[in-house]
């Protein structure tokens, strides 16, 4: 019975939100295909500034550990100073690097405002399908693995077929197998 309100307000949530992004909007119509080309471009802006916020937290710590004044015949935490400082620019990289999306995602945003609100309408029923048909991964194996539990290598129409087929596939071995 909660399982029936809960989907029935998810559902009346989400026809209100079509509702607002009709009146909104011009353009809310997108099909499938233009959103797959956005979720890819999406992804591609993501990882190039992550790659660039990477590179300068990295030059970011080396300019600073290269203006500090350190001994380097004494130790540091009982470890070579040159490793902790080595160990720290690779840290201060990887902050960089998840410290990127968050810059990507504006850049998307910004260069995607016209067909942004269709962009996330379309996201939102995307997820649905992903989260309605994807596997129980309770079951999986080394010779039975889950098939992109989240879709996340899902940017076109014909591998979100695949992966449909593959999610049907697992489900069928591990009926008959198990």
């Amino acid at each position: 019975m909660f399982q029936v309100i809960g989907l029935a307000s998810r559902a009346s949530r989400t026809q209100a939100m079509f509702r607002s992004l009709r009146f909104n909007s011009s353009n809310t119509q997108m099909n499938w295909v233009d959103f797959f080309k956005l979720r890819t471009e999406s992804k591609r802006i993501n990882v190039a500034a992550s790659s660039l916020t990477s590179l300068m937290g990295a030059f970011a710590t080396l300019a600073y550990l290269g203006n500090v004044e350190i001994d380097v015949e004494q130790p540091i935490f009982g470890i070579d100073p040159f490793m902790v400082l080595g160990a720290l620019v690779v840290v201060g990289g990887v902050a960089g690097y998840l410290v990127g999306p968050s810059f990507g995602v504006r850049v998307f945003n910004m260069k995607n405002s016209k067909v942004l609100p269709a962009f996330k309408a379309k996201d939102q029923i995307f997820l649905q399908r992903i989260k309605r048909n994807r596997v129980d991964p309770s079951s999986q194996s080394f010779s039975n693995p889950v098939p992109d539990y989240y879709g996340e290598r899902i940017n076109s129409l014909s591998k979100y077929k695949q992966w449909l087929r593959d999610c049907n596939a697992f489900r069928r071995k591990t009926e008959e197998f198990l």
